[in-house]
Formats: C-alpha cells, sequence, structure tokens
C-alpha cells in the first residue's frame, strides 16, 4: 500500500480508496483552534474534490469557546453567507482511534469568488509565510506543548484532580523529569505515540513537566503551516488517548490553582529560501544582527500581540509572578526565567525559543503572531534591550496581564495588522470581546465565599 502523502486529488482518490476509507472528515480551524466542518461518505468527498468543496457558513469563522456566534459583526457577511472549504490533499491522515476506516483531512477556506477567507487562521499563517518568502526567506519552528493528565469530572464546580496512575494512586508532588512518574501513564502515552505515529503526527522526546500528571511533548522542527496542521490534530490525538484510560486530557493554561501552567513554547530559526543557511548566525559561528533584531521585534511586539499567544481569561491565571511562566519579554542564553530564549546550540540549529506562548493557544495563530514579530524585527533592524544573566521574575511585569487589557493593545497594534491583517485582528477582537462579556456574567465561588455576608 502506499504510504507517501497524496500530491494531488487522483492521489488522495488512489489513497483513499486503497484503504477503503468510509468517511471523510472535512475540519477547518477556528478562531480557537476548534475543530469545525463536515463529516461526509468517501465518493461524495471525492466528488467535492473535483468541484468548489463543502459549504460552510461564514460565521462558523467566529464562534466563541462557547459556540455562541459574534452578533452584528464588522467582518463576516450579516446575511451569514456561504464559503467553501477546499481540501489541502496533502494534510489527509489516518483517524486511527476509529473501528470503521476514516480518514481527516484539513481545508482552506475560500469566498465563493475562490479568494481566501483572509481571516480564517490557515490563511493568517499561509500569509506570514509568503511574506518571508516574499524576502527570500523561509521559517523553521518547533513546538513544545506540555498537558495535564486530570481524573474524570462532569462537575464544572469543582476542582480538577490528577487520575490514578498504574500503580492505582493519583500522584502528589512535583516530579519535574520524573522517570517513574512518567511511568505512571505509560498506558495513555502509547497511544498517544501510536496514535501519533498512524496519523503522521512526528513527535519526538516526551517528559514529566512539574505538576502532577503534567507532560509534554517536543514535535521536530519543519514547515511553520505542516507543524501547525500537526499540533492542531495532536490536541484531539491526546484526548481522544486519554478518554480511552478513563481520564481526560487538557490543554488549559492553568488547569490547577497552585501548580504550574502549561505553555506551547515555540522554538524559530529563519533560514535563506536561496542556500537554507541560517540567518542567525555568521560562517563562523557566532551571533549574525538578524538573531538580535528577530529578537527585538519580538520584545517590542509579543506584548501588544499577547490575546494571540494568551487568548482565553484563564490564558491569564499562568501569568504570574509565582510560575515558571515568563513575565517580561526579557531575553536570555539558555535562561529559562525570560520570555525570550536562545538555547545553547550550534550555529546550524541557532534559535529563539518563544516561551510566552501558552498551551491553549490556536498554533495558526499563535505561530504566525510570533513569526509575525520577528519579521518585524527584522525590518526594523533595532538591537534588543541587554541580554538578561539573573532571574527575570526579580524584573518588572512587561506583559498585558488580563485579557482584556490585551485585547485593547492587540486592537490599536497597526504595524501587526499590516502583516496579519486588518479583517483577521478585527474578527479576532469580536470573538474573545464576546468571550469576555459572556465570562462576566458567572458569578464566581470566591464571589459567594467572601462577599455574600461580608460587604
Amino acid at each position: 500500500m502506499n504510504d507517501e502523502v497524496p500530491g494531488s486529488a487522483a492521489e488522495c482518490v488512489e489513497w483513499l480508496r486503497a484503504r477503503r476509507i468510509d468517511e471523510v472528515e472535512c475540519i477547518i480551524p477556528d478562531m480557537n483552534g476548534m475543530m469545525r466542518g463536515k463529516i461526509v461518505p468517501r465518493e461524495d468527498f471525492i466528488r467535492a474534490l473535483s468541484s468548489s468543496g463543502l459549504r460552510l457558513p461564514e460565521h462558523v469563522l467566529i464562534q466563541a469557546v462557547t459556540g455562541d456566534t459574534v452578533p452584528h459583526t464588522a467582518v463576516a457577511a450579516e446575511i451569514d453567507q456561504d464559503i467553501r472549504t477546499v481540501p489541502d490533499v496533502g494534510t489527509i491522515r489516518i483517524v486511527p482511534w476509529y473501528q470503521d476506516p476514516t480518514a481527516q483531512v484539513i481545508c482552506d477556506c475560500v469566498f465563493n469568488d475562490g479568494t481566501a477567507v483572509d481571516y480564517a487562521p490557515r490563511s493568517v499563517l499561509r500569509t506570514v509565510i509568503d511574506a518571508y518568502a516574499e524576502r527570500g526567506l523561509k521559517p523553521i519552528i518547533a513546538p513544545e506543548l506540555e498537558f495535564y493528565l486530570v481524573a474524570r469530572s462532569t462537575d464544572h464546580d469543582l476542582p480538577l484532580t490528577a487520575p490514578m496512575g498504574s500503580s492505582g494512586r493519583p500522584e502528589s508532588g512535583r516530579q519535574a523529569y520524573g522517570i517513574e512518574a512518567a511511568n505512571e501513564f505509560d498506558p495513555v502515552v502509547e497511544d498517544i505515540y501510536a496514535f501519533a505515529a498512524a496519523s503522521r503526527i512526528e513527535i519526538g522526546t516526551m517528559a514529566h513537566e512539574a505538576g502532577p500528571a503534567q507532560l509534554e511533548m517536543n514535535f521536530r522542527h519543519g514547515d511553520p503551516m505542516e507543524l501547525a496542521d500537526q499540533a492542531f490534530l495532536f490536541k484531539r490525538t491526546v484526548r481522544q488517548a486519554a478518554v480511552r484510560h478513563q481520564m481526560f486530557a487538557t490543554f488549559m493554561a492553568q488547569p490547577h490553582v497552585n501548580e504550574p501552567g502549561s505553555a506551547m513554547h515555540i522554538h524559530q530559526s529563519i533560514v535563506s529560501s536561496t542556500d537554507g543557511k541560517n540567518i542567525f548566525v555568521h560562517a563562523d559561528g557566532t551571533d549574525a544582527p538578524a538573531l538580535l533584531h528577530y529578537i527585538s521585534g519580538l520584545q517590542r511586539h509579543v506584548p501588544t500581540t499577547m490575546p494571540l499567544f494568551c487568548p482565553n481569561v484563564n490564558s491569564y491565571r499562568r501569568i504570574r509572578l509565582e510560575s515558571d511562566a515568563p513575565i517580561n519579554v526579557h531575553w536570555g542564553r539558555d535562561n529559562r526565567t525570560c520570555g525570550l530564549r536562545v538555547p545553547d546550540s550550534g550555529p546550524e540549529a541557532r534559535r529563539i525559543e518563544n516561551r510566552v506562548v501558552g498551551a491553549d493557544s490556536n498554533p495558526y495563530l499563535a505561530i504566525a503572531a510570533t513569526l509575525a514579530c520577528g519579521l518585524l524585527g527584522l525590518e526594523e533592524g533595532i538591537r534588543p534591550e541587554p541580554v538578561v544573566t539573573i532571574d527575570a521574575h526579580t524584573l518588572p511585569f512587561s506583559l498585558p496581564r488580563h485579557l482584556h487589557d490585551g485585547l485593547l493593545m492587540f486592537a490599536r497594534a497597526d504595524k501587526i495588522r499590516r502583516i496579519l491583517g486588518d479583517r483577521f485582528v478585527d474578527a479576532f477582537v469580536e470573538v474573545k470581546n464576546l468571550e469576555w462579556q459572556l465570562y462576566n456574567r458567572v458569578i464566581s465561588s470566591w464571589e459567594r465565599e467572601y462577599l455574600l455576608l461580608n460587604v
């Protein structure tokens, strides 16, 4: 059986029939990175390949995480017109946890005239990649995704708890890089690796993080769109593996009150499109000016782009002084307290790690945003602030502390708008303002406990 990735519609049809696929899940990422789309029989999907794709209402892209849709949007058509989803046949993969042969394929969104839906997350990332290509450059990225395994619970008012491991006991304490602590969840991890291998998600190393039942999995470096696709599919893969073992997996940035948060650290380097050489280093292996300019771009623009890195109200509970997460955008060499880290590496692997990004971010938008900030730095040609050699948590905050503050800054970020597009920025802000309004209607247990009889 041919295991090569289909490169054309004809090859995709052959791929589907050779595997006797029954159904195809045609999926798109919305603003939150949630999967939307349609499930269609194989032959209907094949007919769609030779037509103009499958129809979806345009408003599906501006749904809040609650499922509510932005009313009176200034971006999408008020009549809620149809858009078309065009399968990217190179993304087709097996869905490994179904008994019946099923495939999944990621689609691009286009209007009826064939032009890209400019505010769709995949379109936004492609715009940034194209901006690099116009300058003869190609970004290389590698995400690291952290997540928690938690005991199953249906009561949203109760705090989450650690699940039972293989020993029959829930984990307690903090076991960063603990081998035996990781072994407690070997059955789940084995399913994650098996599912990932079956669906061409290339994860490498795995480590136990500091929180109870908190794991991190690292992706192999590569093309930004391919890695965004893999991270997008990976979240669902992990959740499915966890459910098989009577537990949940969560990519919330801060699922536990007094435990570390979960991040998606993004390693990034830029190579020349002509010779493939890393522009961050000279021929002798020393840092090139481009490295410092790129860092400066991240320092200047990450704070104003914060909602793409930390997109939910919960995200900002991770960005706090008593956490391992960064609170500013200082940079350091192999200094994990900084928001921006240059790992100790050889010349070919010289790169910058953005440690601000939360695990709850939309991978397409987080990758697009960090690359956009770096591109602005390359254009501006400004040196960064001095390298930090101390604990950056002893230095002042420079990041927004709440989603609403971040949205106000992001809406006014003219330079970021120029790269990501006005309509995308406006659409994203609309969705997140709707979520902020819905969140503010909720009366928390803290308010009931301390305000009920005291004020």
